[in-house]
């Protein structure tokens, strides 16, 4: 077992943490006020190559395994005060490059990755619905065959980077009565077809710098060529984004967490209260050490999910426990680094009311934390 970093993990996750201070933290309390995404820092991240970290050079990309996915996107987590430009970069890392390069046709992969991975274009997936979040079963959103087209007609909500989103993986149903474990069609949907309607953006507690809106296709023309895979192929190639997703995704937050202790270990020492610096209460240290042992167990999680992906093989239980552990790990030290720091932590300026909005999403997407746990259930044989 070897947990070092190679000599070119180490310098690029130093590259992009300096690139993320310097170009992404500008102006971000402000923007989470205005619920404004930054695009410019998002062309920027493709300029750093981070919109394309696991796509092949032939594509644009930079080649990467899961591991060294992860470890960028560590850095860009703890570089990145705009936590919600990390989530739209993530989103559209593992929830549209993955399943196009994994699933999609050559012709599919030449037009949509190469830009892609510039920024030139945005993506996203469209999955959940009104009436169907985690119960997959209940997707109404249905495609008939029309020929040699698609017709989809449906509704979709929460979708992250809907209003910017240049093209959207629609997962549809398509007839099977075999539910999601071979009724589901995935397709791509570039935003601009007819009969598309994006709605505004959604006033969220957190992540608001990250636009979500809701879906409407209403007579969506699409041709046979835009299946994303097979028909009745739409949960394979679910969960094999959500096992990307699972990983790298949790990997920003945990270099975010990684942040959240620093910031809060300076100010324990700073404080003075009843003559001594505030650390050197237990109240507040045993808290800060939580802190830490958090940060240590979820990255031997997430660590061990990029290794098994690495190897080729699959890691549906390791990245539902991953998931679970980090996501609730992370709103609780973010409850704890208000604790710390008291009246400061509810104020905006000390950026710890901030990140714990932000972290409550995480227990809600990528699968909610009782979803992992019924996973984790089903794959111990329960």
């Amino acid at each position: 077992m070897d947990f070092s970093l190679t000599e070119e993990q180490t310098l690029f996750r130093s590259q992009i943490v300096e690139f993320a201070r310097q170009r992404l933290n500008t102006g971000v309390i402000e923007r989470d006020t205005n619920h404004e995404f930054d695009r410019e820092g998002f062309l920027a991240c493709g300029e750093m190559g981070l919109l394309g970290l696991a796509v092949p050079e032939q594509y644009g990309g930079l080649g990467l395994g899961c591991i060294s996915s992860m470890v960028a996107m560590e850095a860009l987590g703890y570089g990145a005060d705009d936590q919600g430009l990390a989530f739209v970069v993530n989103t559209q890392l593992w929830t549209c490059e993955m399943p196009i390069l994994n699933f999609g046709t050559d012709a599919q992969k030449e037009e949509y990755l190469p830009k892609l991975v510039t920024g030139e274009i945005i993506g996203g997936h469209a999955t959940t619905e009104p009436n169907s979040g985690s119960d997959a079963f209940a997707m109404q959103t249905k495609a008939v065959q029309d020929g040699d087209d698609w017709i989809i007609n449906g509704s979709k909500t929460f979708i992250t980077n809907a209003p910017i989103a240049d093209v959207l993986i629609i997962f549809t149903s398509t007839g099977e009565t075999r539910g999601f474990g071979g009724g589901i069609t995935a397709f791509l949907v570039n935003t601009d077809t007819e009969g598309v309607t994006i709605g505004k953006p959604l006033d969220k507690m957190g992540l608001r710098t990250s636009p979500t809106a809701e879906v409407t296709l209403e007579d969506v023309r699409v041709p046979s060529s835009q299946m994303l895979g097979k028909k009745g192929g739409g949960a394979a190639i679910f969960s094999s984004e959500m096992e990307w997703e699972r990983s790298c995704l949790f990997a920003c937050h945990l270099g975010a967490m990684e942040r959240q202790l620093e910031k809060c270990i300076e100010y324990a020492r700073d404080r003075k209260q009843f003559g001594q610096s505030i650390g050197k209460f237990q109240a507040v240290s045993h808290r800060i050490a939580n802190m830490k042992m958090r940060i240590e167990m979820g990255r031997q999680m997430l660590y061990k999910v990029g290794w098994l992906k690495d190897s080729k093989k699959r890691a549906v239980l390791e990245a539902a426990i991953a998931k679970l552990y980090v996501s609730e790990a992370y709103v609780q030290s973010s409850l704890d680094a208000v604790a710390i720091h008291g009246g400061y932590g509810f104020m905006a300026e000390y950026e710890m009311e901030r990140m714990l909005r932000d972290s409550v999403g995480s227990v809600l997407y990528s699968g909610t934390s009782d979803i992992q746990r019924n996973i984790i259930s089903r794959w111990i044989g329960l």
